[in-house]
């Protein structure tokens, strides 16, 4: 199932971008720590070898994928019963906790002031993605994408598809909405579906500067509503060349 939660506000006439579509882990939050440290303590309860280039490997993929490795490297519980654990103490760091990056509620305040709206788009469960849309500044998200939607998975481009889709945003014009990412799936997801596409690398260990971006930035000093809307103008115009 696809959310919409809200009813989308008119954008500003000024502005071209049309949409900023958020991954999570690692562009909203820094979260990639407790998955990190949820999967090292069920290797070291259950057996298996995990490490960090192993729990890196997962960064953007769904987890059930992340299972699969573990059992594959040892892990004596089944994938079902590794996703479910996983998400439980994940899910409870945070709810005592959300890890915000640093600046990115100020982004998401901004977006909401100029009647841009945002849509999350990630591979965590639907009860992670609910919880961080309940989380956020009031009125920031017009919907999510998450893993239990019946899409094809990053690096597929079908999740910005969809989430433009939620916001009435057709191909011809997704090229107006901002789509931020880390990962390199992540990246090549919302490059292939035609995005103005950022790479976030202030908070993963594995950065793309070879990626398909049109665009890097470093956390979010210096990013507003003005600096996205930039990104758009400034890809519309090479594309027009």
């Amino acid at each position: 199932m696809i959310s919409r939660t809200q009813s989308l506000s008119h954008t500003s006439a000024s502005l071209t971008m049309a949409a900023v579509l958020w991954d999570m882990d690692g562009t909203l939050i820094d979260s990639e720590p407790y998955w990190h440290e949820s999967e090292y303590e069920l290797a070291r309860i259950h057996g298996g070898e995990w490490n960090e280039r192993l729990a890196w490997s997962g960064s953007g993929t769904p987890v059930i994928e992340v299972a699969r490795t573990m059992v594959a490297h040892g892990v004596a519980l089944s994938p079902d019963e590794i996703v479910t654990r996983l998400v439980a103490d994940v899910a409870g760091r945070e709810e005592a906790r959300m890890p915000w990056i640093p600046g990115v509620r100020d982004v998401l305040e901004s977006l909401v002031r100029s009647g841009i709206p945002s849509v999350l788009v990630t591979a965590s469960p639907r009860a992670m993605a609910e919880h961080l849309v309940d989380q956020a500044p009031r009125g920031a998200f017009a919907g999510y994408i998450c893993g239990e939607d019946s899409l094809p998975s990053k690096p597929d481009p079908a999740p910005y598809r969809e989430a433009a889709a939620l916001l009435d945003v057709g191909h011809d014009d997704i090229v107006r909405c901002i789509a931020i990412e880390d990962s390199a799936t992540g990246l090549q997801s919302a490059a292939d579906s035609g995005a103005t596409t950022i790479a976030q690398e202030g908070f993963t260990a594995k950065p793309s500067p070879d990626g398909p971006q049109f665009a890097t930035i470093n956390g979010y000093d210096g990013i507003d509503v003005a600096t996205l809307d930039g990104y758009v103008r400034r890809r519309m115009a090479n594309m027009s060349v």
